[in-house]
């Protein structure tokens, strides 16, 4: 099945469930003409909840087994119908039925369970839809296989792969890279920089294009199927390309205004939640309320980053942190587990010293050794940093030097794709990782 049909399917399967339910509610229960009444705005609220709390879960395309998927299914509806509950008990009325409620929650739950079948077995008849031919050297076939295996943002295996000077022709007749594309059956070809240089290479590639064979740089392949930058080509990447921030002033704007309204709304949410930590503080994380950290924000400018303090007071050293880390209290490993740690940070999009979405600002002393080990990290000081961004989604918290560059390939890949769609898709997936508890 289509991937992005897919994620609409439990959306269009709730609006079925949801309003069948209450159509047939209001003709054979309740008595009343359903599209004329406030059950119908109401209907279409619960619509809204459950879906967005079926794509939190990640409905329908995580869950893996059939036991993920029932369990997945229960709980999105579960979350669906009490936000609608409490929605109602807030507005002091009841205004949709209780069975609209829980008939249609008790529907869906195999209904989504359904989806998420569906959307399995689309995923197996496409798994390893493309087949690729790599012309690379052999330190770099070994991380792109290992990078394929992980996290693509598309299905790709590699069938067949060669250094670049086997991919050379000795003369007329003679073309290596057309029989392994042929005899392999595959639709892309990857060229590294050392095999675009070679005419014999590029006459041949350029033969398999005109063939219906599919072209692709390494930097360009990494960029569609990975949804990040290569690390050996980052150097020479690192300003051949648009960043939203600084050359789309529009974009800016928009950005901006959208930063506002969710950190204004972030603030209404900080209030109670400051009261439950302050509470907690008291017995399971004596010390400060806020933990204030110097990181480096955009242009290179430091500022000051605020967060719920995790660990115990005085034993910041500057290092990574990792899982076990024995310097983060009990409560303070709850908040980490539950992202609660990050609320502050709404204060500081409020400043405009973060962003909703972007590169994930460091600390001064950590920038100041990766600029050393990589010097064109600094591009990614063009944006301002974000609360999350394509990085954490993609990859996670970085506990290591080898982490960072890691990070600064998705990072450029953000910097080089800078949108509001893109925007949108990663607060998508970092509500999925909130509710879904992978924190660290």
């Amino acid at each position: 099945m289509n991937g992005r049909l897919a994620r609409w399917l439990p959306t269009v399967l709730t609006a079925v469930v949801v309003l069948g339910v209450s159509k047939l509610h209001a003709q054979y229960i309740g008595h009343y003409v359903f599209h004329q009444s406030t059950r119908f705005e109401w209907s279409f609220f619960y619509i809204a909840a459950m879906a967005v709390a079926a794509y939190a879960v990640g409905l329908p395309d995580l869950p893996r087994s059939r036991r993920d998927a029932v369990g997945a299914a229960a709980v999105a509806t579960v979350v669906g119908a009490s936000v609608v509950s409490v929605a109602q008990l807030i507005a002091g009325t009841a205004v949709l039925p209780r069975f609209v409620i829980v008939s249609s929650a008790a529907l869906l739950v195999p209904g989504y369970a359904l989806c998420v079948l569906l959307v399995n077995e689309g995923r197996k008849e496409v798994r390893a839809r493309d087949r690729v031919v790599a012309v690379v050297r052999p330190e770099e076939l070994d991380r792109l296989v290992s990078e394929l295996a992980t996290t693509p943002e598309r299905s790709a295996s590699v069938v067949w792969a060669m250094a670049p000077e086997g991919a050379r022709s000795s003369g007329p007749g003679d073309c290596p890279l057309v029989e392994a594309v042929t005899d392999s059956r595959a639709n892309v070809l990857v060229l590294d920089r050392l095999a675009q240089a070679d005419d014999t290479v590029v006459d041949q590639a350029a033969l398999l294009h005109a063939r219906g064979v599919r072209v692709r740089t390494l930097s360009r392949f990494y960029d569609e199927w990975l949804g990040k930058l290569p690390a050996s080509e980052l150097e020479q990447l690192s300003l051949m390309f648009d960043i939203g921030e600084v050359h789309r002033a529009r974009y800016q704007r928009v950005k901006r205004v959208m930063d506002t309204v969710i950190a204004l709304m972030g603030c209404v949410l900080l209030v109670p939640v400051t009261t439950i930590v302050l509470l907690a503080d008291a017995s399971a994380n004596r010390g400060p309320l806020l933990y204030r950290q110097p990181r480096v924000g955009k242009g290179g400018r430091e500022f000051v980053m605020l967060k719920f303090r995790t660990m115990r007071p005085g034993t910041d050293s500057g290092e990574w942190t990792d899982d076990d880390d024995p310097r983060v209290t009990r409560g303070g490993r709850v908040m980490r587990r539950l992202h609660i740690d990050e609320l502050p940070q709404v204060v500081n999009v409020l400043r405009g010293e973060l962003a909703l979405v972007g590169p994930r600002p460091e600390q001064p002393h950590y920038v100041s050794v990766l600029v050393d080990k990589l010097p064109f990290y600094a591009v990614r000081h063009l944006a301002r940093p974000g609360m999350t961004g394509w990085a954490q989604v993609k990859f996670g918290y970085a506990g290591s030097d080898a982490d960072a560059l890691e990070k600064l390939q998705y990072d450029f890949y953000y910097l080089a794709h800078q949108s509001l769609t893109l925007d949108l898709r990663i607060l998508g997936r970092t509500l999925r990782t909130v509710v879904g508890r992978d924190g660290r």
